[in-house]
């Protein structure tokens, strides 16, 4: 572990965020009271000496003197600056301890990044799991700084990684978990991810081929640059004011020719190295710390090349970037017409293109890895009671003890042992409404996803099997594109149907499974397709309220139980103690819940 790193030898997660707050808010009131201290002075300064040069206007002696509370001024200038850089670096680590505090506390849903790009329709089960959007499983794991962390992270969510993988990150996070600080000098690069790079546009740039790839184009707008200043020189000296027209007008037609590719050379840049620091920050972090777990040493060896680190490339091709972007300057773009000078920074940015260029998609490959493991480590920080999950065997298996949903308040959500392979397949889940059956569906079907991305779960102990998750939770009919809820409902189907032909095992959440046909069909539909899931070596749950479902074990051998939730109704008043009980359900509150807001059915 870095030597700078804040463990949990202080405490609890929430004890080390408040410790850490506390210390920056007590360094921030400090600067704070010099920051108005240096403006007042720096005041004070400029007036006193606008007041003695007004009075002493025409006493030379007194007007040198000035000459010295100058120098004090820029002096405090360059004090003020500082302070100011220190209080905006020290408000954004306040900000990060507070949004850890916030995920720590359960205040979190609403305040980061839903991420909402990254959302698939068609996808099996983003939707159904809540893994985009408000309060989503997203926002609570995303700590990262750069797009291409947000990326990598999202594919990690929307699709499962090899278990060797697994494993590697596994490791990773176990390396970062306690690097609080480590995660706070991450996290105080930037101050929003949306200014951030865009990897793929920064990528496609690198890898495109040179617009002035020709040398003699080069030498030619270096030399009449310079030979346009040396007539102005002639000009001044020796009056050859025909000299200098000349190269003027030799200039202006050169400067005609090159003007559509060098804005197009331009342009290019500055359209895809937006905030370009942000990411050399990101780099030289990850270039300086000291890692134990091979993956993190894999992805500091990924970003080493011929000696010359990533971050002092990334941060010239920034200046770059910077000085390209002062031509929209009205003089600077005066003057640009006869010394090119914004063409020399082209020219030095495709150098720079044709040396390190082929290699940014790979050092945002491994910036991107690197920021998804350090949001997986404050996960899993941040939650110490949650446990890795364990990989066994190739047949489905998913074996879980005192499971619940991870986005759910620890103190609230209710834990449930539950197993599928290795005996049952199936589960008919029956229960009345309200009653946790849809919550206790998506807490199988994220804790998966988490296990497969290499986080921990919120369980005590869960042991599985390579899966592919799919589920029909939250479908939605269309409208505009003409599809019934049972149409869209029976096309996922058929996607699960199709998953289930590889080899990697299904693991299938249907909640209220045709629920838009009669109680016939329904049996019927519901299963053929349970029958031929499992069949096809996949495990899965089915929740239902049409208790003819609960037939369906009964015809597949002891590969199918049925489980439930139940209610109490007592003093006009519903409880549920959200515990997954053996058998079917016996208790119904359709009705009762009806009249419990005035409705009087049935009385």
């Amino acid at each position: 572990m870095d030597s700078g790193s804040v463990g949990r030898g202080g405490g609890s997660p929430a004890a080390v965020y408040r410790r850490q707050l506390q210390e920056l808010q007590r360094a921030q009131a400090i600067d704070q009271k010099r920051e108005r201290l240096l403006g007042y002075v720096k005041v004070a300064i400029v007036l006193s000496a606008i007041v003695t040069g007004l009075l002493f206007l025409r006493d030379r002696v007194v007007l040198e003197l000035l000459l010295a509370p100058a120098v004090l001024f820029v002096v405090l200038a360059v004090l003020h600056e500082k302070v100011l850089h220190a209080i905006d670096r020290r408000g954004r680590a306040i900000r990060f301890y507070e949004r850890g505090l916030g995920r720590v506390e359960d205040r979190w849903a609403g305040s980061g990044e839903a991420g909402e790009r990254f959302f698939d329709p068609l996808h099996p089960y983003a939707r159904d799991l809540d893994l985009f959007g408000k309060a989503s499983v997203f926002e609570l794991l995303c700590t990262v700084r750069t797009r291409a962390g947000e990326e990598t992270l999202a594919a990690w969510l929307l699709a499962p990684a090899p278990v060797e993988e697994i494993l590697a990150r596994q490791n990773a996070v176990r390396d970062l978990q306690e690097r609080v600080e480590f995660r706070e000098r991450l996290s105080s690069l930037g101050e929003t991810v949306r200014l951030g790079v865009h990897p793929e546009a920064l990528s496609a740039w690198g890898e495109r081929k040179p617009i002035f790839g020709a040398q003699s184009t080069r030498i030619a707008t270096t030399l009449l640059a310079l030979l346009w200043i040396l007539s102005l020189v002639c000009w001044g000296i020796w009056h050859l004011s025909a000299v200098a027209i000349a190269m003027t007008l030799v200039n202006l037609a050169w400067a005609h020719r090159i003007h559509a590719r060098l804005e197009e050379a331009a342009g290019s840049l500055e359209g895809a190295a937006d905030d370009l620091e942000l990411l050399t920050g990101v780099l030289r972090l990850v270039e300086r710390e000291r890692f134990s777990a091979p993956r993190l040493l894999r992805i500091q060896a990924a970003l080493e090349r011929e000696g010359a680190l990533p971050s002092e490339a990334i941060h010239r091709l920034n200046r770059f970037a910077e000085y390209l972007n002062s031509r929209h300057n009205q003089i600077a773009r005066f003057l640009d017409i006869f010394t090119f000078w914004s063409a020399q920074f082209v020219f030095a940015a495709e150098r720079w293109q044709q040396q390190f260029g082929p290699h940014i998609r790979g050092w945002l490959a491994a910036v991107g890895e690197f920021e998804a493991l350090s949001a997986l480590s404050s996960y899993a920080f941040e939650r110490p009671d949650d446990v890795f999950p364990e990989f066994f065997g190739q047949a489905a298996l998913f074996d879980a003890e005192a499971l619940a949903h991870p986005l759910l308040p620890a103190s609230k959500a209710v834990r449930n042992d539950v197993k599928l392979g290795d005996g049952p397949q199936l589960v008919i889940l029956s229960g009345p409404n309200m009653a946790g059956k849809s919550t206790f569906i998506r807490s199988v079907g994220v804790n998966v996803v988490l296990a497969q991305c290499g986080a921990p779960v919120r369980a005590t102990r869960l042991t599985l099997s390579p899966l592919n998750v799919a589920a029909s939770i939250c479908i939605l009919d269309s409208l505009s594109g003409g599809v019934s809820r049972f149409y869209a409902e029976i096309r996922r189907i058929k996607l699960v149907f199709d998953l289930a032909q590889q080899p990697v095992p299904v693991l299938f959440l249907f909640d209220e499974l045709l629920s838009g046909t009669n109680s016939h069909d329904r049996l019927e539909g519901t299963g053929f397709i349970v029958q031929s899931l499992t069949g096809r070596g996949a495990i899965g749950i089915v929740s239902t309220h049409d208790l003819a479902l609960a037939t369906i074990p009964e015809t597949m051998g002891g590969r199918a139980v049925n489980c439930h939730f139940e209610d109490q109704f007592a003093d006009g008043k519903l409880a549920f103690d959200y515990r997954l009980k053996p058998g079917i359900v016996k208790t119904s509150n359709a009705l009762e819940l009806m009249r419990s807001i005035g409705l009087g059915v049935g009385s």
